[in-house]
């Protein structure tokens, strides 16, 4: 009986290292076929799924209180398991070189508790050979054991998008990897009990590596593409949506739109490849451009307001000014790496204080992360300006009538910044607003 057949048979366990936005998601969907041990480091986190929340909002606490994955912060458990899937993040540090330190760590403890027969599957997204250069050594060196004679490795890099109920694991799919033939099987028919879209068995580690740093890449370029196309049409004088609405008539314009890019994939993948890539003696000249158009956008959209503050003869010191929308993404809320963060700073350097609302987002997190504390829908009356900065539904819902209540009313003129371009334009192109959309 191999190993395959032994999980599925419930003679052994699989084991899920890291239980956030992508991890918890993977250990729940393996717990409706097999025995799943789910560990994390972070106790109150742990805490919260054994008492059936899910802080994540990813499958909602209903889910969480009805799965079997045994949730813990004991290190010892992972030795129970025999097929373990590690899921940590892997950010960059503030020079944009790969922060390595979570996966390192997680491959300590691993290593630590991994016993003979035993197959590793990494999911983080790194840049090629990390998971056989670095990963391995560590396993290696703490558990005493030989890779390739007394475990075996695999990569499978996580597209599971957070608030995305429709792109989910078992619809997605699934890049496959092993150190060889045997292991691939393996890592295959383990991931085919979840995944209904099916795998791509990736013909090595580091092209399935590639494969991921690459994908998220693709997108940053295509719209970092899509805010210089919004520079140049603010200083025409043309609104970019409606130019994109027209060019996406023809069949094979890509549908892109601009926009703030955050969270801890897109904004922090291309440094993963461009970094390796200086290491070997190349330097990007298309990925750091794309890069660096969308690490501004923050700015620029702090600067249209104050311009748009002055045009209004808004005094800009101490503007009373809403920002709506924390995370960095509609209908979630992990506030990791947000842009919207870059908004506020970049008003700070002028004097202006914003108040910040965001009923989706861990409002402990952004107070921890980013020293942001937020405030109710309620607390939105008399400003100068209000960006929407986040496509959350709770936005979406909102009507003129309530956004023309959050403003100062001795104002002939009321600044308004949509960012994800939500309302309809033509409401607000009228002589008592000066609406602004990337």
């Amino acid at each position: 009986m191999d190993l395959y057949e032994k999980i599925v048979s419930g003679e052994e366990k699989l084991s899920l290292v890291g239980l956030g936005y992508v991890g918890m998601p993977i250990a729940v969907a393996f717990a409706r076929k097999i025995k799943v041990v789910g560990f994390d480091l972070n106790e109150k986190k742990i805490e919260l799924y054994q008492s059936g929340i899910d802080p994540t909002n990813e499958v909602g606490d209903e889910v969480i209180k009805n799965t079997t994955v045994e949730f813990t912060a004991d290190a010892e458990k992972l030795r129970e398991a025999k097929f373990h899937i590690v899921a940590v993040p892997t950010p960059v540090n503030d020079d944009h070189t790969p922060d390595l330190t979570p996966v390192e760590g997680a491959s300590r403890i691993l290593g630590q508790h991994l016993t003979k027969g035993s197959v590793v599957v990494f999911e983080s997204t790194v840049y090629p050979g990390v998971t056989e250069e670095i990963c391995v050594p560590i396993l290696e060196k703490e558990s005493g054991l030989k890779c390739g004679v007394d475990f075996k490795i695999g990569y499978s890099p996580e597209r599971i998008n957070p608030g995305d109920k429709v792109h989910r694991l078992e619809t997605i799919t699934k890049i496959v990897s092993g150190m060889d033939e045997e292991t691939l099987d393996v890592v295959a028919k383990v991931y085919e009990l979840v995944v209904e879209a099916g795998v791509y068995r990736a013909e090595s580690i580091k092209v399935a590596e590639a494969a991921k740093v690459i994908e998220n890449s693709q997108r940053d370029i295509n719209i970092a593409f899509m805010n210089e196309l919004s520079m140049i049409f603010h200083k025409m004088d043309i609104d970019t949506k409606a130019v994109l609405e027209a060019a996406g008539t023809k069949w094979n314009f890509l549908k892109f739109m601009p926009g703030l890019v955050g969270g801890h994939c897109i904004g922090v993948d291309p440094y993963y490849l461009t970094y390796k890539a200086e290491e070997l003696g190349y330097h990007s000249q298309i990925i750091l451009s794309g890069r660096r158009i969308n690490d501004d956008m923050g700015k620029y959209v702090a600067e249209s307001l104050v311009k748009s503050l002055i045009k209004a003869s808004i005094p800009v010191k101490n503007a009373r000014v809403a920002i709506l929308g924390f995370t960095f993404k509609e209908n979630c809320p992990d506030t990791r790496n947000t842009k919207v963060i870059d908004i506020y700073k970049e008003l700070g350097e002028y004097g202006i204080a914003p108040l910040v609302v965001d009923p989706a987002a861990d409002a402990e997190e952004a107070k921890r992360l980013y020293g942001v504390t937020f405030r109710t829908m309620e607390d939105v009356t008399d400003m100068d300006a209000v960006i929407i900065a986040v496509a959350h539904e709770s936005f979406l819902e909102l009507t003129k009538e309530q956004i023309g209540a959050f403003y100062n009313p001795a104002h002939k003129q009321k600044v308004l910044m949509d960012i994800k371009g939500l309302l309809d334009r033509k409401e607000y192109l009228t002589e008592d607003y000066l609406y602004w959309r990337l």
